[in-house]
């Protein structure tokens, strides 16, 4: 098949990448939207929640796309490390126009964080498996503060959020690259769109951990 072909490819698994990767920045903005109600109190969070769960049809499709998404880039993103292992062990480097940053010299470390760091965050606010504070299906406001209102539950999710911020800023760009939409640059700061995108995803997440640890939001 041609896209099996494709997929075996080094350019068919960064084109898969970058693909998957502008799903889950929708994704994210979609639930910042959301998250960010908590500034609006239990009531409208709560009818947030409730709406979603309503929708279950369009509430699974969405999450059935997104686990796609994920479980794609997770497997492109291991074979393109392995494949990069093999070619330095073999001396075959190919070098490409660009400075290093800090986003992209931990993409590897980050992406392994971030997985699972998701896997707690569904644990704790999704499931109440994990339960640091009383944890109730319904009343998702309260779920959010309790659990914000302890610092180690705060921690992870700054350590977390710093680490989604980092990988967005990378992904915001490369995906633009990799599909032909930019030109490779020599000046790694100079990615106006990419800072603007992971700086308002990034202080969106962060600020609601941190305003509730605070005792800004009660």
């Amino acid at each position: 098949m041609e896209a099996m072909r494709f997929w075996r490819t080094t350019v068919g698994k960064k084109t898969v990448m970058a693909v998957t990767g502008v799903v889950m920045i929708l994704f994210l903005i979609a639930h910042l939207v959301g998250n960010l109600l908590v500034f609006r109190g239990p009531v409208q969070l709560d009818a947030y929640s409730a709406f979603l769960k309503h929708e279950a049809i369009a509430l699974w499709t969405v999450r059935l796309v997104l686990l796609a998404a994920v479980v794609l880039h997770v497997i492109a993103a291991y074979q393109l490390a392995r494949d990069d292992r093999a070619a330095r062990l073999n001396s075959y480097v190919r070098l490409e126009p660009q400075t290093a940053t800090l986003a992209s010299r931990t993409m590897r470390v980050g992406g392994i964080v971030i997985a699972v760091f998701v896997i707690f965050h569904l644990l704790h606010l999704s499931t109440g498996t994990i339960r640091p504070a009383p944890f109730d299906a319904v009343r998702v406001y309260t779920n959010v503060i309790g659990g914000f209102r302890i610092w180690w539950v705060s921690a992870i999710y700054l350590v977390a959020l710093a680490a989604i911020g980092l990988h967005l800023y990378h992904g915001a760009w490369s995906w633009a690259r990799t599909l032909g939409l930019s030109r490779p640059s020599t000046a790694p700061l100079d990615r106006p769109v990419a800072i603007v995108v992971a700086l308002l995803i990034w202080i969106g997440f962060t600020s609601i951990p941190l305003t509730i640890l605070f005792g800004l939001v009660r």
